[in-house]
């Protein structure tokens, strides 16, 4: 198959569209981790409660806090996960900006209903340890 002049994806459009079809929403990588770090803190919490706006990754009640586990890709966090691609730079560009405007808009209802919110990023749980990350995990949600 020959590639589109600039195109520099290896794969069919079928294909990139199986690849694509398995990158999942919830239940990542990072965010088990996370959910693992808080469960062992004693911490007990729900899951993309759906009542919420932009259904936040982990909620607990009982703290009044959210904690949004992100992708750096998705959400365009300024490393070196988050590079934006260099084929189709519009499409790619306008995707993360949209997921960007939509986190600042369900993060300002959630405040206005209340509740604390905090991001954690891909790339600060991965590169920590799970004492570092417990820590971190504990001081979100205690600062009251």
């Amino acid at each position: 198959r020959k590639l589109k002049r600039g195109s520099r994806d290896v794969f069919t459009k079928q294909k990139r569209s199986e690849v694509m079809s398995l990158i999942r929403a919830k239940d990542t990588k990072p965010e088990l981790i996370t959910r693992r770090a808080l469960h062992a803190l004693g911490y007990r919490f729900r899951l993309h409660v759906s009542a919420l706006p932009g259904r936040p990754d982990i909620v607990l009640p009982k703290h009044h806090t959210i904690i949004q586990v992100k992708g750096c890709f998705w959400h365009g966090h300024q490393c070196l996960k988050g590079r934006m691609p260099h084929g189709n730079r519009d499409y790619w560009s306008a995707k993360i900006e949209g997921n960007r405007k939509r986190d600042k808009r369900n993060e300002r209802t959630l405040r206005r209903l209340g509740w604390r919110v905090h991001a954690i990023w891909e790339c600060e749980i991965r590169r920590s340890t799970s004492p570092r990350l417990s820590l971190r995990l504990a001081k979100l949600i205690e600062r009251e």
